[in-house]
């Protein structure tokens, strides 16, 4: 016996997938307005970002400051000011390896076009200097007739270096504020809101400095963690350019799994470069090895209260943003996703049922504590 649809069921599921289509369009459009008017506002937001996340580093010796007696505008200018010498020597001590050891680099990159070129010549490929010649005057003259684009290119690349400066002015000056006037935020901004607003925007603002604070923090010592071993390893085959690599290891910390990836691309290429290929896979050896203690034993004992984010959802939360971002998007892409978990988790606290046993709720900031941040 065949049975038949019921008219009234499939008029009431017929409506309420038109209610939750129409629901899901409404909130996907808040979604691209939202991202329009961020974009819009990006170069006000980029250096508020950067000041937040050097404000994470900067904000627990301010805080010891503090706590010693010292007055908010004096600790906060005393933290910048360490900041600011800190930053500009380590600039200095990448520069001046840079600028001495140039030369032997480029001394040993034209020697592997010329060792490149003598495999050329020689069997399976046999191709002859006429060829390569050749080659390499078709190479000239497109570079010369694309003159004009490099202009262009190095008019932007230009730009570029201003904008940059202007946001790291802008964020020094940011972290100056916020570690002067950060924690009376949140109280502020609780007089600000009304009903229970008041109490929601507050605490999933404090517990998103949390995740964010124990982010940059567990990044920057499992980036120094890497730095120190892969510079050791550096050094000890002789490798140039040892201190502006591990430099770049500890940078390209903060970009999870595509950072290790491009630094020890880095420092393989600049290893064959100079010292030949043994070193280079010595390197390429000890960069494996390192990158596997990373994962396997010094992020799970640093990070012990970590994101909470499985690694296949920070593979892909650091691709989607470079492709929507570039270098940028890569940079955020992970702290972005762990404060969308903080706040997915937060309205899965406030709408769940309490169980029999937890009796009723005192509020929606219930066993927060208070936050000692500057957020």
């Amino acid at each position: 016996m065949t049975a038949t649809l019921s008219s009234t069921r499939v008029r009431a599921a017929l409506r309420t997938s038109a209610r939750v289509s129409a629901e899901s369009l409404l909130i996907l459009l808040m979604l691209a307005v939202t991202l329009w008017v961020l974009g819009r506002m990006w170069s006000v937001l980029w250096p508020l970002v950067v000041g937040l996340l050097l404000t994470t580093l900067t904000w627990p010796p301010t805080r010891f400051l503090r706590r010693r007696g010292w007055k908010p505008a004096l600790a906060a200018s005393a933290v910048t000011v360490l900041f600011l010498l800190v930053a500009l020597g380590v600039v200095a001590l990448i520069a001046v390896p840079v600028a001495s050891q140039s030369g032997d680099l480029t001394d040993g990159v034209v020697e592997g076009i010329h060792k490149l070129r003598e495999w050329a010549a020689g069997p399976p490929l046999n191709i002859g200097d006429a060829q390569i010649d050749k080659a390499f005057d078709s190479a000239v003259a497109r570079a010369q007739d694309g003159l004009g684009s490099m202009v262009g290119v190095a008019v932007t690349g230009v730009s570029t270096v201003v904008n940059g400066l202007v946001t790291a002015v802008l964020a020094l000056f940011l972290m100056f504020f916020f570690l002067k006037d950060g924690p009376k935020f949140l109280p502020w901004l609780a007089r600000q809101l009304p009903g229970r607003l008041a109490t929601d925007v507050p605490t999933v603002a404090a517990r998103g400095w949390d995740t964010l604070s124990a982010f940059v923090r567990s990044q920057a010592a499992v980036g120094m963690l890497d730095a120190v071993l892969i510079g050791l390893g550096l050094w000890v085959l002789g490798v140039p350019l040892v201190l502006p690599l591990a430099v770049l290891t500890f940078v390209s910390a903060f970009v999870p799994i595509i950072g290790a990836l491009f630094a020890g691309f880095v420092a393989v290429l600049i290893a064959l470069v100079s010292n030949g290929l043994t070193d280079a896979l010595i390197v390429l050896a000890i960069i494996v090895v390192v990158q596997q203690l990373e994962g396997n034993v010094f992020q799970p004992m640093i990070q012990s209260r970590g994101l909470g984010l499985h690694a296949a959802v920070v593979l892909l939360a650091v691709t989607l943003g470079g492709n929507l971002a570039g270098i940028v998007g890569s940079l955020l892409a992970v702290p972005v996703a762990a404060l969308i978990a903080v706040i997915w988790n937060y309205v899965r606290e406030q709408l769940s049922e309490p169980s029999p046993d937890q009796g009723p709720r005192t509020g929606p900031g219930n066993g927060t504590g208070e936050s000692d941040s500057p957020a």
